[in-house]
């Protein structure tokens, strides 16, 4: 596996070439040369314009070991490679093969709340981790180092998702990894961000309600206090005037 941007180096499995020696490399299906070295002719030539020019400033020759360094590597070079030997006074042998397989760095996943609205008679929160044209991935929930859930895509791009539930009130750490045989990418996730939000507001509208009932009740209170000292002050005039007209 080798990640895409990276350079690869093929090697000649010598330590020095000697005048007899000659190494070719050539590349894909169609065995295109792309390198050769002759020491007694003084050869080293790389040829980076064939095929399809994809090799362009991408190669580089070892002069002294005959290895061949791919620089900069893309997906349009995931093939095989052949290294093909000779020595002074033997034939070629048979060829050996470098094939490797090319990845793309993968992008950082995205969280997000996957409730529709706030519900008081629910403990828990969904969420949701997703990564768009993806390949060669798998997507993953951690609760700390534990793996809790897992999805995989092969050499098609897609849009990967992958659903989690947690309690409000968790406190777990928890983290959304994308990753391929060479790199990785890290979501953690913000509980209080995601899903307090929801706890919260339920909690303030409850709050809200209550100063709602307690003022309520004052003023009923209040209320009851003047319904009061006016009875009281009406049955006083109505005694007054009683003694008076006696």
């Amino acid at each position: 596996p080798v990640l895409e941007g990276d350079s690869v180096t093929l090697n000649s499995d010598l330590t020095e070439i000697s005048d007899g020696d000659e190494i070719q490399w050539r590349f894909g299906d169609e065995k295109a040369l792309i390198a050769e070295v002759n020491k007694k002719a003084d050869r080293f030539n790389v040829y980076d314009d064939v095929p399809d020019g994809r090799f362009r400033d991408r190669l580089k020759l070892d002069k002294r070991t005959g290895s061949l360094t791919v620089t900069n590597i893309t997906t349009e070079l995931d093939k095989c490679y052949e290294q093909h030997k000779s020595f002074h006074s033997r034939s070629y042998r048979r060829p050996y093969i470098f094939c490797f397989t090319i990845y793309t760095r993968p992008p950082v996943p995205v969280i997000r709340s996957n409730s529709s609205q706030c519900s008081s008679s629910s403990s828990s929160c969904s969420l949701l981790c997703s990564a768009v044209n993806v390949s060669r991935v798998s997507l993953s929930w951690f609760r700390g180092n534990s793996l809790l859930s897992s999805i995989s895509v092969s050499d098609l791009s897609f849009s990967l998702s992958l659903p989690l539930e947690v309690e409000y009130q968790d406190n777990n750490t928890y983290s959304c990894v994308i990753n391929n045989p060479v790199s990785n990418q890290t979501q953690h996730l913000n509980i209080t961000q995601l899903c307090q939000a929801c706890a919260d507001s339920a909690h303030c509208c409850g709050s809200t309600e209550a100063v709602i009932r307690l003022v309520l009740s004052a003023v009923v209170g209040v209320a009851t206090v003047i319904v009061l000292l006016y009875d009281i002050r009406s049955r006083r005039a109505e005694q007054d005037q009683a003694q008076i007209h006696t």
